[in-house]
């Protein structure tokens, strides 16, 4: 559609709606899919740190085992996994290497694993909600 200014435009109907269905949503399903989402990103995390590289002493990369955390969003129903302190710069050169470096990652297998459970978690615990 073109705008009155010679602009164009579009329209996308249904996001009002959509807001207000979710707003809708039983309080329990809403519970059930923070609880998978809860669960997928402990899973991430604890193999993400189960996995980090480890020298010959036996200790991570700087205690990055240590530090690799969530943060949720959107009152629980997304969340990231990774490292968030500025002590930690140096996962991103440990996942992904650099000239020097071979890259060692963990938080990618990691995710990669969890990626097939997180669709099954959010299924089941919306399904167990609705019987």
């Amino acid at each position: 559609m073109a705008g009155r200014r010679g602009g164009i435009h579009v329209r996308i109907d249904g996001i009002a709606r959509l807001r207000q269905r979710l707003e809708d949503l039983e309080p329990q399903i809403v519970e059930a899919l923070q609880k998978a989402v809860k669960e997928s990103a402990e899973a991430v995390r604890d193999e993400t740190a189960r996995t980090v590289p480890v020298d010959r002493s036996g200790r991570d990369s700087h205690h990055l085992a240590d530090t690799v955390a969530i943060r949720y969003d959107d009152n629980g129903l997304a969340a990231e996994v990774g490292w968030f302190n500025s002590a930690s710069y140096y996962a991103r050169f440990v996942e992904h290497g650099t000239r020097h470096t071979p890259a060692q990652p963990s938080l990618g297998p990691a995710l990669d694993l969890e990626r097939t459970r997180y669709m099954r978690r959010l299924t089941d615990e919306v399904r167990a909600v609705l019987r």
